[in-house]
């Protein structure tokens, strides 16, 4: 079986959210493919040269090398391994993971040319940044979805007699926790009975900044921190309408994950989200950062039971496609 150099952020121990470098990794040694990950260092420059190390010292024994790419910061770190790839002639494939990444081939062409253009294929967890890449003239891409292991999920039907929200992310400016927030506020200024909890890890500085926001309009929010992945899904046997408020996005797991729960979703119209979700077919898509348009959703959520049933059976439905039965054998294509 292939060797495999495995480069993104490796951070689920250092109290951030288990991301695909955790989860793929996984798989892949399931399937019997070797393995090495890296990088688990929390400061950002020494993981930076931590990944660069691992590219240099095992450059005579890895086939393949599989890079994170996201649109901020780490988009440098992706450039540099992808870079340092090229120069030692190793085949890289960049996993396009960031929301804004069509606004980085904007900012930074020169650099994204570079790095896309010299990868042996870029895979894009959505249709969404397939596209935009495609738009942008990159024709090495293809589509591999995000992965869940469906039978791990338990789905269940819901009904909603009282609103109990659910919002699981990390803490992050990008995901506008302090929507979820205002959405809460909007039911109790309007004296419908509803709640709210909210799940993951500050990334920065986010949860204090929402749990002042809560503080200040006087409503009440659970805040569990992080939470495993088995953590959570017990948890969210007690909820009945998941929300999604961020405003930038590619494919969200947690999104996904909600569906095969049978959790109805209701989302921000933004970045990949209509590319994984049919307005009310399989969720509910509302304006981006629009309380009342959350609030009128989940509204009709709750007092229309058929709607309710058809919106979360063919959610199931949809989420099967991302099984790892059947995605692995795409992985096993671009990896051959």
């Amino acid at each position: 079986m292939k060797n495999i150099l495995y480069i993104g952020n490796q951070l689920s121990q250092n109290n951030k959210t288990a991301t695909t470098i955790d989860t793929l990794s996984a798989l892949l040694q399931g399937e019997g493919y070797n393995v090495t990950k890296t990088s688990n260092k929390k400061n950002k420059v020494l993981r930076l040269l931590d990944m660069l190390f691992h590219i240099i010292k095992r450059k005579k024994n890895t086939d393949v090398v599989l890079i994170d790419t996201y649109s901020t910061t780490n988009f440098y770190y992706a450039y540099l391994c992808g870079i340092m790839c090229f120069y030692l002639k190793l085949k890289y494939i960049p996993i396009l993971h960031g929301g804004n990444l069509p606004s980085r081939l904007k900012t930074s062409p020169k650099l994204s040319n570079r790095l896309f253009n010299n990868a042996h294929i870029n895979v894009a967890p959505s249709l969404y940044l397939m596209s935009e890449f495609k738009t942008a003239g990159f024709n090495n891409i293809t589509h591999i979805p995000n992965v869940i292991e469906l039978k791990q999920y338990q789905f269940k039907k819901r009904d909603i007699d009282t609103i109990r929200m659910l919002w699981v992310r990390s803490f992050s400016s990008i995901y506008n926790p302090e929507l979820a927030v205002s959405i809460l506020k909007s039911f109790k200024t309007n004296n419908i009975p509803a709640s709210l909890c909210m799940v993951g890890p500050d990334n920065d500085g986010s949860l204090l900044t929402t749990k002042a926001y809560a503080k200040k309009i006087d409503v009440e929010v659970e805040f569990t921190g992080k939470l495993s992945k088995k953590e959570w899904h017990k948890k969210a046997e007690d909820f009945n309408v998941f929300i999604n408020t961020t405003t930038i996005d590619n494919m969200p797991v947690s999104v996904i994950e909600a569906m095969a729960l049978g959790l109805p979703v209701v989302s921000n119209n933004v970045g990949g989200l209509p590319y994984l979700i049919e307005h009310n077919i399989d969720g509910i898509l509302v304006a981006s950062n629009t309380k009342e348009a959350f609030k009128s959703a989940i509204l009709k959520l709750k007092n229309d039971e058929l709607f309710l049933s058809e919106i979360t059976t063919n959610a199931r439905r949809k989420v099967k496609d991302f099984d790892w039965s059947i995605v692995k054998h795409q992985w096993f294509s671009v990896l051959s």
